[in-house]
């Protein structure tokens, strides 16, 4: 027990001796860098005064501050396939009917062999901004990246049973 007090009472005075000595050596540190004695203040010389001019300022356009915007999606240039991967006969030609006439370029369309959990747009990763619009276009609200066996310069849009 004498030994604990002893421990404790050794490493709190050797905390502030330490403590101390930083500081010491810092505040000598200053000392010697200010040159031994604090600096008074020179003082500053005078400002001359501005006049306001009647000119007015001119205000930035909207040419004149440049803003980086997304190419607008062309619709009439992006490729799109539609499959059916549902039993629904005919699903996928009633679709791009409506992809058509939302200006879209249907360049094919079929049945899809596989699964899917829901109707999905997808896309390779330059028509990401595509993808999205068509799915939007169509109401679906799966939109996914482009998989193998899928193109990569044209959207993907596989239709389930949830489409109809």
């Amino acid at each position: 027990m004498a030994r604990r007090a002893r421990e404790r009472g050794v490493a709190a005075p050797a905390f502030v001796a330490v403590l101390s000595t930083v500081v010491v050596i810092a505040a000598g540190v200053f000392f010697v860098s200010t040159g031994g004695a604090a600096e008074e203040p020179t003082p500053a010389a005078p400002t001359p005064t501005v006049v306001a001019t009647a000119t007015p300022t001119p205000t930035p356009t909207a040419e004149a501050t440049p803003t980086k915007r997304r190419p607008r999606v062309q619709r009439g240039q992006v490729y799109v396939e539609v499959y059916n991967n549902s039993g629904i006969s005919g699903l996928a030609a009633r679709t791009s009917a409506t992809v058509k006439g939302a200006g879209w370029q249907v360049v094919g369309e079929d049945n899809w062999y596989g699964t899917i959990t829901e109707s999905t747009v997808y896309f390779p990763p330059r028509l990401r901004a595509a993808g999205r619009l068509l799915a939007r276009d169509l109401g679906i609200n799966r939109v996914r990246p482009a998989v193998d066996p899928m193109k990569l310069d044209r959207l993907t849009v596989i239709l389930t049973a949830d489409f109809a």
